[in-house]
């Protein structure tokens, strides 16, 4: 940043995480420590352990890349492997010995940055998407679309990313005292934070496709916060806010208002639907013994999820929707959710991953591995806390354009009404066929990316559920 000279270029250096060390263990075995965890990573030759050490502060990444040798490749292995369990951060920095500029937190385990080349032709803007929060005393830039955390090192950072509200080139920016050269621009681009734009689109449609311009921005982070997949904190029954307040009571103290008794007046007594409405409970441990059969699984989404009209409506503004409308209410009617079943246990049905096809009233099978299908299953098996996997994992899936389409500032909380709208019909689908059900409260939004080859913001997992033949029911 001299006004003498440029300064030298910025290194991408791979360091090992906060509160991670490396251990070396006889015969050349070298570990891990974290959390008071330890973790084998494989045997590796002695000049590979001893620059292994140099994981401490920082090893560039441009250069471990630029040789072939055993030596460089057992320290990539071993970054892969590390950043495979979330152990490695990485450091943009003049060198291993200078202050960092930013530090890159992966938030998905595959992801690892990269300073590509990029175009002195083309503008830079940064993404709608992108934004600045404190957190603790760091500041970082987070995006939804982004694979990382960027936490900023030098203040000066968040000046020139303040430039960057409008397309700039590289030529513009280098005539900025802020610039912390090219290889920050690529950084911000490599990990969607930042993007060139088209200028015969505009700035919406020229980030990323179609379906991403109907997205808006706090919608879009809802999404991606309230799942897991795209992002490392903690989440689940962890009780992290019980220092801080007690819980609220179960039942709201009453009003001090005068009370109208409604029970001597009239109750429910009689009606099947109440009873079914309190008959409904969750079943969370299911008999492989006498698991769900084919034939009740077909009258269970005919019943509760089958399309049962189809028609054209025209809307106020003169734009034409189709409608396809299932057995529950759907705001606009919409009807964007669609559900993928993955199959553990079900007699006369093949262990697999399946869409239903709501129009066809069908079971269409989908590709995926067993590693995937497995990682589906347990990830249900671990939010309900049951000693056994559920028979059948239900995916609630939303084609967000179906509503964000019309639909402004609340699209995404529409979803999520429509997600309890569903449980609620599947829950009462299983009650009245004494089938075991349970709703779960977060799935992993990168895991049905993957299983589906569908990008998350196009087709997302919204909800989970559980079914099968409860435990204690016994055989049909």
């Amino acid at each position: 940043m001299s006004d003498d000279q440029p300064p030298a270029p910025a290194l991408l250096l791979a360091k090992l995480g906060p509160g991670v060390s490396l251990e070396e263990a006889a015969g050349g075995v070298l570990k891990a420590r974290f959390d008071r965890e330890s973790l084998v990573l494989g045997k590796f030759s002695a000049n590979a352990a001893r620059r292994a050490g140099q994981l401490a502060t920082g090893v560039s990444l441009s250069r471990l890349h630029e040789t072939d040798t055993p030596e460089e490749k057992e320290l990539r292995g071993l970054i892969q492997r590390l950043a495979l369990y979330g152990l490695v951060e990485y450091r943009l920095a003049r060198g291993p010995e200078a202050p960092d500029i930013v530090v890159i937190e992966p938030q998905m385990r595959d992801y690892q940055p990269s300073l590509q080349k990029l175009d002195p032709a083309r503008s830079y803007v940064l993404s709608r998407f992108a934004f600045l929060r404190r957190r603790g005393e760091d500041l970082v830039l987070e995006s939804p679309l982004a694979g990382a955390v960027i936490r900023l090192c030098d203040p000066r950072v968040a000046t020139a990313l303040a430039r960057l509200a409008t397309p700039q080139t590289l030529a513009d920016l280098r005539g900025a005292p802020e610039f912390f050269g090219e290889e920050f621009l690529a950084l911000l681009v490599h990990s969607a934070m930042a993007f060139a734009p088209d200028p015969a689109k505009g700035l919406r449609r020229s980030e990323g496709d179609g379906d991403l311009a109907l997205w808006e921005f706090h919608d879009l982070l809802f999404h991606m916060r309230s799942t897991n997949g795209r992002h490392a904190n903690p989440t689940g029954g962890l009780y992290a806010h019980a220092n801080l307040a007690p819980q609220p009571p179960a039942v709201r103290p009453a009003w001090p208002g005068q009370a109208i008794a409604l029970e001597a007046i009239a109750d429910a007594k009689g009606s099947a639907v109440a009873a079914l409405l309190r008959q409904r409970r969750s079943e969370r441990v299911f008999d492989d013994a006498h698991p769900i059969t084919l034939a009740e699984v077909a009258r269970f989404l005919d019943g509760a999820a089958r399309i049962v009209a189809r028609q054209k409506l025209s809307e106020a503004y003169g734009e034409e929707m189709e409608i396809a409308a299932r057995p529950y209410p759907s705001g606009g009617a919409s009807y964007e959710l669609e559900l993928y079943l993955a199959v553990d246990t079900c007699e006369g049905l093949p262990r697999g991953f399946y869409h239903y096809d709501a129009d066809r009233h069908a079971l269409v099978s989908i590709e995926v591995t067993e590693r995937q299908l497995d990682a589906m299953i347990d990830d249900g098996q671990f939010a309900m806390g049951a000693p056994r996997r559920p028979q059948i994992m239900i995916t609630m899936a939303a084609r967000f354009g179906r509503v964000s389409w019309k639909y402004s500032g609340f699209a995404y909380s529409l979803v999520l009404k429509h997600v309890g709208v569903v449980m609620q019909t599947l829950y009462l689908m299983a009650t009245e066929m004494e089938l075991g059900a349970c709703a779960i409260g977060v799935g992993d939004i990168d895991l049905f990316a993957r299983m589906t080859a569908l990008p998350f913001h196009v087709e997302g997992a919204v909800g989970q559920m559980a079914i099968g033949r409860a435990a204690a029911q016994g055989p049909p």
